[in-house]
């Protein structure tokens, strides 16, 4: 088991990688670096490999699959996330794994929002979009995350072992922040100076398509974590709708003892049926998540034992050699 264990996921980052490893190497002199390689058709891997890196590789492509690879592969007292473009300073790493290892912190944010990001960074709509994202998971889960699309991060082991890899591609990490938040993780924001990609680096970001991928994730992951929230707005919108569409109706029969739109009627009862099923699918889902919340609970306690496990025996295996 490690104590330290540097994550980069990587893919075409030739010109950026041996400089990412050397300068995390000498903030976290005590930590194994590993690098995923994820397909990439230049030398990334080789470089990665002289540079003093362990390298592995994922086939399947998406810096989802390469993550849920990583947590799967590796044991770790703490994990520490960054790409491998060079956009993240290493002089911030210590603190962030501090957090982890003496604060008892599952998930610590490299936050970029709070510092240099809207400078240095000339995609303006990947600022407005870091923008919506953050306020609208806030606004629905409830927490105070400043950086929802960092992909600087430290994790506990137990975060690691417990966190479902849904996603394949870029809206991992707010999958990630929403999956803490939900279960009342402890989260903690550090302020990092973030770098605008060097000249020769090209981000695998494509802000519209996996901009839309984030935002069906943040609706999906919404629906299933909060199915009674999520319902209740859908039914209250289905029920104004029928309602909206009823008054007229009303209000001409009360005039004339008349229905001349009578399939108008009909519609409204079955807008107005299907908003309380709405609501009463919401109140069945939710016993099922709060379940799950109780099931996740007893997989953490269990978590936590295999890892107190794992610790002392490496410290047995320490005093052995």
């Amino acid at each position: 088991m490690d104590q330290i264990a540097v994550l980069i996921p990587c893919y075409n980052e030739e010109s950026t990688i041996e400089k990412v490893i050397t300068d995390y190497r000498r903030r976290l002199p005590d930590s194994r670096i590993y690098v995923y390689d994820n397909n990439s058709t230049d030398r990334t891997a080789a470089i990665a490999r002289e540079s003093g890196a362990i390298v592995r590789r994922e086939r399947q492509q998406g810096k989802g699959n390469v993550i849920r690879r990583m947590f799967r592969e590796i044991d770790a007292q703490v994990y520490l996330m960054v790409d491998g473009d060079d956009t993240y300073p290493a002089e911030y790493a210590p603190e962030m794994v501090r957090l982890v290892l003496e604060e008892q912190a599952d998930m610590v944010v490299g936050d970029r929002l709070s510092s240099t990001y809207f400078t240095e960074n000339k995609r303006p709509f990947h600022n407005f979009g870091n923008l919506l994202v953050r306020k609208s998971i806030n606004a629905l889960f409830g927490c105070q995350i400043k950086d929802m699309m960092t992909g600087y991060r430290a994790f506990s082991y137990q975060f690691v072992k417990t966190f479902p890899v849904l996603s394949r591609g870029f809206e991992i990490e707010t999958e990630m922040s929403i999956h803490a938040a939900q279960h009342h993780m402890q989260i903690e924001n550090v302020v990092v100076d973030y770098r605008d990609r060097p000249d020769g680096s090209v981000s695998k970001l494509n802000t519209y398509n996996d901009g839309i991928r984030v935002l069906f994730t943040i609706l999906n992951l919404f629906r299933n974590y909060r199915p009674l929230s999520f319902f209740s707005l859908l039914g209250f919108l289905l029920a104004v709708t029928a309602a909206v569409f009823f008054l007229p109706v009303l209000v001409t029969y009360a005039q004339i003892g008349l229905v001349p739109r009578f399939p108008t009627l009909i519609v409204c009862a079955f807008v107005a049926v299907a908003a309380v099923q709405c609501f009463f699918t919401g109140l069945v889902l939710d016993t099922s998540v709060k379940k799950n919340r109780q099931d996740f609970e007893t997989r953490l306690l269990d978590t936590s034992r295999q890892y107190k496990t794992l610790l002392k025996e490496k410290e047995e295996s320490g005093k052995t050699h």
